[in-house]
């Protein structure tokens, strides 16, 4: 499935972070890829309310906990910087489809970081 919402589609995920080079693009690469696949499936699913929608997020944070393990790997971590990137990124999903009201602080629940 490709995501049709324009601004989702014009959105540079985790830029702040690839800007970085304390941030291994390849464990980045895989953080963009959740953060879109998030979308896709806010797509095909339409969650009908918050709760529906902190779901769908709640996965998507989990798969970002699984990262951490590959950010040590590579020297590096979901610290501070990346916490707040990672935050703003769910939080743009979250508007981008809607759900301006959403918690930022909710949507990334499930953070281990």
């Amino acid at each position: 499935m490709s995501i049709t919402n324009q601004q989702v589609k014009e959105y540079a995920f985790l830029q702040v972070l690839y800007a970085d080079a304390y941030f291994p693009d390849h464990v980045l690469d895989k953080g963009r890829r959740i953060l879109l696949a998030l979308c896709e499936r806010i797509e095909r699913e339409r969650p009908a309310d918050l709760t529906a929608l902190y779901v769908l997020t709640e996965a998507a944070t989990e798969e970002f906990n699984a990262l951490e393990a590959e950010f040590d790997a590579a020297g590096s971590e979901i610290e501070t910087v990346a916490r707040e990137e990672i935050a703003e990124d769910f939080w743009f999903v979250a508007s981008a489809y809607g759900f301006g009201d959403a918690d930022a602080e909710e949507l990334i629940a499930a953070r281990e970081w």
